[in-house]
C-alpha cells in the first residue's frame, strides 16, 4: 500500500468515528505514524483528501454502473442496479454513512459541486437505465421514476444503515425492483416536466480516476493464474502511469483480456479508459 493510500484509509476509519470538521490534520498524521510533512506530500489540504475519497467511492460506483448499462456482455435491468448499488455499499458502508449523516455546510464550494456533479450523473444514470428498460412507456414520466428511485435508495439505504440491519442484496434489490415497475406501469401524473428541468442535459465526460482503474487492475490480478493475462495486465498497467504504446498494442493487449470471464469489466473500464486518452 502506498503513502496515498494510507492516508485515504486511515484517514476514512477517523472520519468515520469524529466527521470531517472536527478530524484534523494532526489527528489524520497521528493515526497513520507519518509526519505532516509526508501529509503534504500527498494532498495539499484536508479538503482536498475529502475530495479524493468522493472521487474514489463515487468512480468505482459509477463505473460498476456504467459497465452495467453499456456493457455488451450483460443486459440492462433494474434488478442488476439495484444489487450493484448496494453492493457497493455494503463494500464502503462506513464512507456511506459518513456521506448521509455529514452537514454539508461544513464543506467547501469544491467539494459541494463535486457532490452535486455526482448527484447530476446520479440522475442521468438512472435516466439511462430506465429508459433501456421501460421505452417510450415512461416518456411523460420519467424524470418523476428517476426521483423515485433516488428516493427509494436513499431511504432504505438509511434505514438500514443507521439501524446496522444485516440484510439479503439480493433481497432488496428484488423489493426494489418490483416497487419501481409498479410505479412505471401505473404512474400517470407527472410533476417534473422538461421545462422545469436543466439537470438532465449532458455534463462533460469525466477520465477515470487511475488510482481507481490500478486497483481494479490489482484486485483482478489476485484472481487469474492465466500467464498471457498477467502479462497483459503489468503492461496495462505500466501505461496507465505513462502512455507509451500506440492504440493497436494497447487494444491488442485489453483484447488478450477479453477472453478471461473474470476479465469482461475490466477490459471494459480499460477501452474507456485508453479511448478517452487518445
Amino acid at each position: 500500500m502506498n503513502k496515498k493510500q494510507l492516508i485515504m484509509e486511515k484517514a476514512l476509519e477517523l472520519f468515520a468515528k469524529q466527521g470531517f470538521e472536527t478530524t484534523s490534520i494532526q489527528q489524520i498524521t497521528d493515526y497513520c505514524g507519518i509526519s505532516k510533512g509526508a501529509f503534504y506530500l500527498s494532498f495539499k489540504s484536508k479538503d482536498e483528501l475529502i475530495l479524493a475519497l468522493i472521487d474514489h467511492f463515487m468512480q468505482e460506483l459509477t463505473t460498476d454502473i456504467d459497465y452495467l448499462v453499456n456493457g455488451r456482455d450483460l443486459p440492462v435491468t433494474l434488478y442488476r442496479f439495484f444489487y450493484t448499488t448496494f453492493e457497493t455499499f455494503i463494500k464502503h458502508a462506513d464512507f456511506v454513512k459518513l456521506l448521509m449523516k455529514e452537514h454539508t455546510q461544513s464543506l467547501d464550494d469544491e467539494l459541494l459541486e463535486k457532490l452535486r456533479y455526482y448527484d447530476r450523473k446520479t440522475d442521468q444514470t438512472i435516466l439511462s437505465i430506465i429508459e433501456k428498460v421501460y421505452g417510450d412507456v415512461i416518456t411523460t414520466i420519467k424524470y418523476d421514476l428517476v426521483y423515485t428511485v433516488k428516493g427509494l435508495i436513499n431511504s432504505y439505504s438509511s434505514f438500514l444503515f443507521f439501524n446496522k440491519i444485516d440484510f439479503d442484496v439480493a433481497l432488496i434489490s428484488k423489493s426494489l425492483e418490483e416497487k419501481t415497475d409498479i410505479l412505471a406501469k401505473h404512474m400517470t401524473t407527472p410533476f417534473i416536466t422538461d421545462e422545469s428541468l436543466e439537470m438532465f442535459q449532458e455534463i462533460p465526460k469525466e477520465k477515470m480516476q487511475k488510482d481507481v482503474l490500478l486497483q481494479q487492475i490489482n484486485s483482478t490480478m489476485e484472481k487469474i493464474e492465466d500467464s498471457l493475462t498477467k502479462d497483459s495486465l503489468i503492461l496495462l498497467k505500466e501505461q496507465i502511469g505513462e502512455l507509451t504504446y500506440n492504440s493497436a498494442i494497447i487494444h491488442g493487449l485489453i483484447g488478450n483480456l477479453a477472453e478471461q470471464p473474470e476479465c469482461k469489466r475490466l477490459s471494459y473500464l480499460l477501452t474507456k479508459y485508453f479511448d478517452f486518452a487518445k
